[in-house]
């Protein structure tokens, strides 16, 4: 249940107040060595507490390597890393076994757990659990580079604010890696202004926004993945479900599709120099699970953060009658800048997975 891949396998562990979490990275090429710093720095763009749109919990996220380098450089052994959780304040959570959170998972993981479910922070459920994907994500976007695979997001929409959407088969290396510049990572400037007015706005109201992050993959090869559920979609659908608040999952133009004639959406083939490749991208560089070579595109839509201030309708399982409740704690008004390098991240564990199965 928490592992994710098949050449290359994370197993992610801890929950979000436990004394910490980590995660066991397999099938990495021996004798890769990964930048530390990079790694890093990677991990703290999702960490909390570093801007004025995320909570305030502070946690510094510094990996501690357990196994799986030698002299600095992978040696074929699982890399077994752990993060210290430091600044957990449990009591704000004493409770929720009685009264579940709406759009948390306090409820159903009752129903499965029983009084063993970690209520604490959302346990296994929290997004806290995206450190270590990060962690494992940033080493594999790192042997993705040594492939010629380059892989960025951006913030396509949040609190109602769109930013400006490339053209899917023209999106260069230059856009993504001014892209990875930005502490608010998106095109239009102006565009991140507003999204952080919005933001800022439903935080003075005791509330919260989502949006949506789109992700690009440049460099990989046409071929990669498997028809009908082996495809490239479905591995890569899989896998960003699995990070908590992503209600859904889209590539290229996604649902837009549906209001298009097959004339306004299908994709011209055309020569360019020496390959084939196509006019437009609206397939987002995918056709029957399997890469076309084009950029890869994948949008993944954040739901609000559940956690809010204001009082809500909830039910006390144990008297069995509605009641209110008021949240408490430190939480995300919008949790879909910090989601960035975690579709980032996952989305590259599932490319170099595909790759390594593909070679």
């Amino acid at each position: 249940m928490n592992t994710l891949g098949n050449k290359l396998k994370v197993t992610v562990f801890g929950q979000s107040h436990a004394e910490a979490i980590g995660c066991v990275v397999e099938g990495l090429p021996a004798g890769f060595a990964p930048d530390m710093e990079r790694t890093a720095a990677f991990m703290a763009r999702r960490a909390p507490g570093r801007n004025a749109w995320s909570t305030n919990r502070k946690e510094g996220d510094v990996p501690e390597l357990l196994s799986g380098l030698v002299d600095g450089k992978t040696c074929g052994a699982p890399i077994a890393m752990f993060i210290r959780n430091s600044d957990q304040h449990s009591r704000d959570y004493s409770g929720l076994k009685r009264t579940p959170r709406p759009s948390h998972a306090d409820y159903t993981a009752l129903v499965k757990y029983g009084g063993s479910y970690d209520v604490r922070g959302g346990g296994q459920f929290s997004g806290r659990l995206t450190a270590p994907l990060c962690f494992a994500g940033a080493l594999a976007l790192q042997v993705l580079e040594t492939r010629g695979v380059t892989v960025a997001a951006h913030i396509s929409q949040a609190g109602g604010v769109y930013d400006t959407a490339p053209d899917f088969a023209a999106v260069s290396r230059e856009d993504l890696s001014a892209l990875l510049k930005k502490p608010f990572p998106v095109f239009s400037d102006n565009a991140g202004i507003q999204m952080r007015q919005a933001i800022e706005a439903a935080r003075m109201d005791a509330d919260s926004v989502g949006g949506a992050v789109r992700c690009f993959a440049l460099g990989l090869p046409a071929g990669v993945g498997d028809p009908m559920f082996g495809g490239m979609e479905n591995r890569l659908a899989a896998a960003l479900f699995g990070i908590p608040a992503v209600r859904g999952v889209s590539f290229g133009t996604g649902f837009a599709a549906a209001g298009m004639r097959g004339s306004q959406h299908n994709d011209p083939f055309v020569m360019d120099g020496g390959r084939v490749a196509t006019r437009t991208n609206h397939a987002g560089g995918i056709l029957g699970g399997i890469t076309t070579g084009m950029p890869l595109v994948v949008n993944a839509a954040i739901k609000p953060t559940a956690s809010i201030a204001l009082p809500q309708d909830t039910v006390d399982l144990e008297t069995r009658t509605n009641a209110a409740l008021t949240v408490h704690g430190r939480h995300d008004p919008c949790i879909v800048p910090r989601a960035v390098p975690v579709v980032e991240a996952v989305t590259a564990l599932v490319l170099l997975d595909m790759l390594l199965e593909n070679a």
